[in-house]
């Protein structure tokens, strides 16, 4: 169980942005929109604002507290996003992640600079350690191929390392001058093991959320900007890769992953979407309070309940392929007759003779989770009984094959999180609240001067 909230630490003030990118270019602009003006400033509905106001005139550098961020590491870093989702976006999204990219090389700067006034140093194996499991993970690449790879795309090893250290750099800070001072009751962890125990049978969700916080005023342009991002992942895009870079949740640094979650912990809008998605599936932006959110369906669940798709399974594959030049018809004939023979298979121990007659491969896999297998054949080995086989299926590409279920391991009943681990979610949840405290400060003191 992870608490929903667990503080929203901003990657810079994007609503600002927002709304001097939604604005029009003119010497002199007179607006009325009937925007609520913000709580204590005093801001008239009606205003003129003076001289230009065009954000595709400025220059993506700047210095924060005497460091400079040149465009060079705005252009590689950008690089970074994009190869990391697919390698293509439109002018028009390019230009506004650059602006998003150079807010959130303002908070890394900023997070270094505070670790380091505390003196706090990230080692070079630590950050290696770390920079070798995102190129396995993300890039699916080896160490030797990984510098070409970004060099080729415009990017630099340098650029994922440097992000790699404000990470690293902003969670060894807040342990040190946050965790330390953060109390958690034993009441409180007894209570939420109650309030598990009573909600055994619900359903909770396993959800993936990129966060913007958006003002009254910004909420249109935010939305709008967050559609876009909602079309890149649809269109192949890592939502994780996006999650890391864009969100303003806390949780962006372990790809937007709110771990398991139930209704009541999420805003009324979240949790109403959370019930209609289907595992996999992406929406947004939804409107919680504050700005928007996209959602991704990582999993789900019965709280308490043993998974059926936890099942471990026995599985032998048969298949067969088709030669170059084989038509539909020649395919679909050569199926139907592996069909016939596959059917009457009476249990795994007359496989392999089978197979044998009518030219089939044989693999055995003994660990084979049910939940692991494709959406569409979950439903049909979930039903198959120990030695039955299952509908063919494949392509005249692929071949076809079928799958023989030879034994069955069924999960255990689940058992509620252990007291440490609940005392352990509850304590990351106030630190990451006061971690959004601790960078507001720091922005707010921060000397930025722009280029």
């Amino acid at each position: 169980m992870r608490t929903r909230f667990t503080g929203r630490h901003a990657k810079f003030a994007i609503a600002a942005t927002a709304a001097l990118l939604a604005a029009t270019p003119s010497s002199s602009q007179t607006v009325s929109d009937n925007a609520v003006p913000q709580a204590g400033l005093n801001i008239p509905e009606q205003l003129t604002i003076f001289g230009e106001d065009n954000p595709n005139v400025r220059r993506a550098t700047a210095i924060v507290n005497g460091d400079i961020i040149t465009g060079t590491d705005v252009s590689q870093r950008l690089a970074l996003i994009v190869t990391a989702n697919g390698g293509t976006v439109s002018k028009e999204e390019e230009d506004r992640l650059r602006l998003q990219v150079l807010r959130n090389l303002i908070d890394e700067t900023l997070q270094i600079q505070e670790a380091e006034a505390n003196e706090i140093t990230i080692s070079q194996a630590e950050i290696d350690q770390t920079f070798n499991q995102v190129v396995q993970q993300n890039f699916r690449r080896d160490l030797n191929s990984i510098e070409p790879y970004l060099r080729r795309n415009g990017s630099s090893t340098y650029t994922l390392k440097q992000q790699i250290k404000g990470e690293l750099a902003w969670s060894r800070l807040l342990r040190r001058n946050i965790q330390p001072f953060i109390n958690v009751g034993d009441e409180e962890v007894n209570a939420i093991i109650e309030r598990l125990n009573a909600s055994k049978g619900t359903t909770e969700y396993r959800i993936g959320e990129i966060y913007m916080s958006a003002a009254p005023e910004a909420a249109e342009q935010v939305a709008s900007n967050m559609r876009q991002i909602l079309d890149q992942i649809r269109q192949g895009g890592s939502f994780v890769a996006y999650a890391r870079q864009f969100s303003e949740a806390s949780t962006a640094v372990t790809g937007g992953d709110l771990g398991w979650v139930r209704p009541v912990q999420l805003p009324q809008s979240l949790a109403d979407a959370a019930a209609q998605m289907q595992i996999g599936q992406v929406v947004g932006p939804v409107q919680v309070p504050g700005g928007f959110s996209i959602l991704y369906l990582i999993d789900q669940r019965q709280i308490l309940t043993a998974d059926p798709r936890n099942a471990v399974l026995s599985l032998k594959q048969l298949a067969i392929g088709f030669p170059p030049g084989t038509t539909e018809a020649q395919a679909t004939s050569r199926a139907a007759e592996f069909a016939t023979a596959t059917q009457n298979i009476k249990g795994c121990g007359a496989a392999n003779e089978i197979a044998a007659n009518i030219g089939a491969s044989v693999v055995d896999n003994d660990q084979v989770r049910l939940k692991d297998l494709p959406g569409p054949l979950q439903s049909t080995i979930a039903n198959l009984q120990i030695g039955q086989a299952s509908q063919p299926f494949g392509s005249v590409t692929d071949g076809v094959r079928v799958l023989i279920l030879c034994g069955r391991d069924d999960p255990q009943t689940a058992t509620a999180p252990s007291f440490d681990k609940i005392m352990s979610d509850l304590e990351n949840e106030r630190i990451n609240k006061r971690a959004q405290i601790y960078l507001r400060d720091l922005r707010r003191d921060a000397i930025i001067e722009y280029n």
